[in-house]
């Protein structure tokens, strides 16, 4: 018959394994954005977004090549880059890669498309970093549009900045057809959950771009920067991830329309507003810290 080991002897044994082995308090890795506290010694020396048309169709379709990449100034113990693809002011693709104590990523993606439009892109850049028990935060924000022509009546083009007659009507023809979209979605949405826009500071997901140099209205740079992180936080969980309707079941956000981004001029509260491709209305609420 086996003897039983005495209870003080496991105890003495665990004991000796914990003082070899210490907790590590670092939470565990996984894919997720979540903001810290920005470290001002600490910058992303080279970030970029980018949409290109290549130049043979197939089938026919024609592809573009989305890319996104950013550096940081020193290795992080997780970086993250998340990049969102609209057409005609509807999320057509996502990118997103994560990678521990690395400084820089690198994406790229080709997406297939027809016919004539406005695609946006907008990328956000995230480092997360340890030092002892403090931890901090990097980010930066990219990105880039591009106009395809794809019509039977003329060769296959794209364009940036239009600077012929045909390429300023395309352009004209394509950013009436967006913004006519987005505002009538936008109307019905705001009506939908009561909200008086004149409360607001309103913007569209990819014109967050102008705060990546300059603050919010009234608010310092680094108030800026904390409601941009946390927002981007939100974004990543509630949309990019998917969309959780009412019945609580998780649609793809693929298909909805822009985010409207909704700041209270008191600076209390944001929205987030989206119709998804389904035509369910949705409202995401988070609450500014003062």
């Amino acid at each position: 018959m086996r003897k039983l080991v005495p209870i003080t002897m496991i105890i003495a044994a665990f004991l000796c394994i914990i003082s070899l082995f210490p907790f590590s308090f670092h939470r565990p890795t996984k894919e997720t954005i979540i903001f810290f506290p920005i470290n001002p010694h600490v910058k992303f020396h080279d970030a970029k977004t980018k949409l290109q048309l290549q130049p043979r169709k197939r089938e026919g379709k024609y592809s573009l090549l989305w890319s996104t990449s950013s550096s940081l100034d020193r290795n992080a113990y997780l970086r993250q880059d998340i990049s969102l693809l609209f057409a005609d002011g509807r999320l057509v693709d996502r990118l997103s890669k994560w990678k521990n104590n690395v400084q820089t990523l690198v994406q790229e993606k080709k997406v297939t498309a027809k016919d004539s439009h406005l695609f946006q892109t907008i990328s956000f850049h995230h480092g997360e970093l340890h030092e002892g028990n403090a931890i901090t935060s990097s980010q930066t924000m990219t990105s880039d549009y591009l106009y395809v022509i794809d019509s039977p009546y003329s060769p296959l083009a794209s364009f940036h900045r239009a600077t012929t007659r045909d390429e300023k009507e395309w352009q004209k023809v394509l950013n009436k057809t967006t913004n006519e979209f987005l505002q009538q979605k936008a109307q019905s949405l705001l009506s939908h959950f009561s909200i008086n826009s004149q409360q607001y500071y309103s913007f569209y997901l990819p014109d967050l771009i102008i705060y990546n140099e300059q603050p919010l209205p009234d608010l310092s740079m680094e108030k800026t920067q904390e409601i941009l992180g946390k927002l981007w936080e939100g974004i990543y969980k509630s949309y990019f991830l998917g969309i959780k309707k009412e019945d609580g079941s998780i649609l793809s956000p693929i298909g909805s329309t822009i985010p409207l981004i909704l700041i209270s001029k008191d600076y209390s509260h944001l929205i987030v507003l989206t119709e998804t491709k389904d035509g369910e209305k949705i409202q995401l609420i988070q609450q500014i810290s003062s």
